[in-house]
């Protein structure tokens, strides 16, 4: 199984003749809507009433503590590797990881655990500019650029935190790193997908699912500046719509062109980008509809051409995890069962196996963090 964080994380860095390359992994809609007053916390809580799934969402719990993790925090695939490939691998270290684990912790309730894990993913990851995206622990690298989405992860845990223990210190924090945010990825108006600390510039396009809609919302930004910068990125958003046969979402948007790229639609981006938009009430009802005759009578694939012909029989636990989140938000407890038992078939079972209570493939011994990780979170919706 293609591991599903390399769908969503494009973050390689090139860097030839001092410019830096990094390869970016509808909603008609007007008007930016009154996103910056909601909660952070999502929409409903479905987890907690399907049977066993307590008890289900501890066991993976302790899988990704005892099994999946290392002293930096959650490890990228529970196989190590010699850590010095073009994407990260074995026991790196992302951000995405630490921003998802963060998320759960708030959402939990686990506040001595969310603080630990905070602390952690400070002296990991925090750099004078940006969260960086990747640590190497063998190298040992912290890379110094970031991945937009990751960031916007981050600040959104600690809103999450400062709501769910009635803590402002947390919410302080938020807006602290939210104005970082604001201050370097984005350009005019404009939210680019990172920014790099030695060339000290950001690249030129948005991946659209690097748009968390919500947490834009919440950044603590002059009222003109935040309402042109939500303004701005619904659009983008909006015009990269495919179309009603086929109701998911273009790879990315590039400024200098001002056209949308991609060469194949990744199911877990498309995804990331319908969540955002049911987060904030605007999800596509086709889009909606897609899903959920998919996840009920049929199959979600990894990828798709543009006209919605699938391009591989690759399912992942991430992308199931992903659709129930989407039904929390809506509301939809149909869907959310639907796509949780869909995601349950790729648990391991055996407690004979190293990944009893985790999500992996028992033959090669692989399991991927961010397929973990999308699991734990969507046991708490």
């Amino acid at each position: 199984m293609k591991p599903a964080h390399n769908m969503i994380k494009r973050a390689a860095a090139a860097i030839t003749a001092g410019i830096l390359l990094i390869a970016g992994t509808a909603c008609q809609s007007s008007g930016s809507g009154n996103i910056s007053g909601q909660s952070m916390l999502p929409a409903s809580y479905f987890g907690g009433q399907i049977q066993g799934a307590a008890d289900r969402e501890e066991q993976l719990h302790r899988f990704i503590r005892e099994k999946l993790s290392g002293p930096d925090g959650v490890q990228t695939n529970y196989i190590d590797t010699e850590q010095n490939r073009e994407l990260a691998t074995g026991h790196e270290i992302l951000s995405e990881s630490a921003s998802l684990l963060l998320r759960y912790q708030a959402l939990s309730g686990k506040r001595e655990e969310f603080a630990v894990g905070w602390e952690q993913a400070k002296r990991v990851f925090d750099r004078e500019r940006l969260f960086s995206y990747r640590y190497s622990p063998k190298l040992p690298k912290q890379y110094p650029l970031n991945a937009a989405v990751d960031d916007l992860r981050m600040i959104r845990a600690l809103y999450e935190a400062g709501e769910a223990f009635n803590d402002n210190a947390y919410t302080s924090l938020a807006d602290k790193y939210g104005l970082r945010f604001a201050k370097y990825n984005i350009l005019d108006g404009e939210m680019r997908d990172f920014y790099d600390e030695t060339y000290n510039k950001a690249n030129s396009f948005i991946t659209l699912c690097y748009i968390d809609l919500k947490t834009l919302g919440r950044l603590p930004l002059p009222s003109k500046e935040h309402s042109d910068l939500i303004n701005k990125m619904q659009k983008i958003v909006a015009n990269g719509y495919i179309s009603d046969l086929f109701p998911f979402y273009q790879t990315r948007y590039n400024y200098e062109s001002k056209s949308y790229e991609a060469d194949s639609i990744h199911t877990v981006e498309s995804l990331l980008t319908i969540l955002s938009l049911a987060e904030i009430g605007q999800a596509p009802e086709a889009s909606l509809r897609y899903i959920k005759q998919e996840v009920l009578h049929g199959a979600l694939f990894g990828a798709y051409s543009l006209a919605g012909k699938p391009l591989n029989g690759i399912q992942s636990t991430a992308i199931y995890a992903l659709a129930a989140m989407i039904g929390s938000e809506t509301r939809d407890r149909e869907l959310y069962e639907a796509a949780v038992q869909r995601m349950q078939a790729y648990r391991v079972d055996d407690p004979a196996s190293s990944l009893f209570g985790g999500f992996g493939d028992t033959g090669s011994g692989q399991a991927y963090s961010f397929d973990n990780l999308m699991a734990l979170l969507a046991y708490r919706y």
